[in-house]
């Protein structure tokens, strides 16, 4: 009988060791692995000391909408290749309200993913829009 018993407390005490290793080794891999971060929304800075116009479209014909002046930073949503402007191609679409501005006077910071789904119907041509730059 005090065999047994010896054989039984042996083997807990084993089992035991074993969990507790585990469980060392568990706590170690959990402090030790990255913390996930969390994506950065991807924003743009305007670079033109006159300011940039908002366009209702991603096209000078389109008409403004509003204005963002010099360093202002914008949350961006989504680009597209429209409008050439001095050599750039890229139009962002601004992420808290539906207007777009040319990438040739805003830096963006983070990655700006390309619009799926734009709906685009008739350009407004107005004199405000045809006088207008950016």
């Amino acid at each position: 009988m005090f065999q047994s018993f010896n054989v039984l407390t042996k083997r807990t005490v084993a089992g035991a060791g074993a969990v507790t290793a585990a469980t060392a080794v568990a706590a170690t891999l959990l402090a030790a692995a990255p913390a996930q971060a969390v994506p950065a929304r991807p924003y743009g800075t305007v670079v033109s000391q006159t300011g940039v116009n908002e366009r209702q479209y991603p096209s000078t014909d389109s008409s403004v909408r509003g204005t963002l002046p010099y360093r202002a930073q914008v949350g961006l949503k989504c680009k597209v290749r429209a409008q050439n402007i001095a050599g750039n191609d890229i139009w962002y679409l601004l992420r808290d309200r539906p207007v777009w501005v040319t990438a040739r006077y805003v830096v963006n910071t983070g990655s700006v993913p390309f619009c799926k789904d734009v709906q685009y119907s008739r350009l407004s041509n107005t004199a405000q829009s045809n006088m207008a730059k950016g």
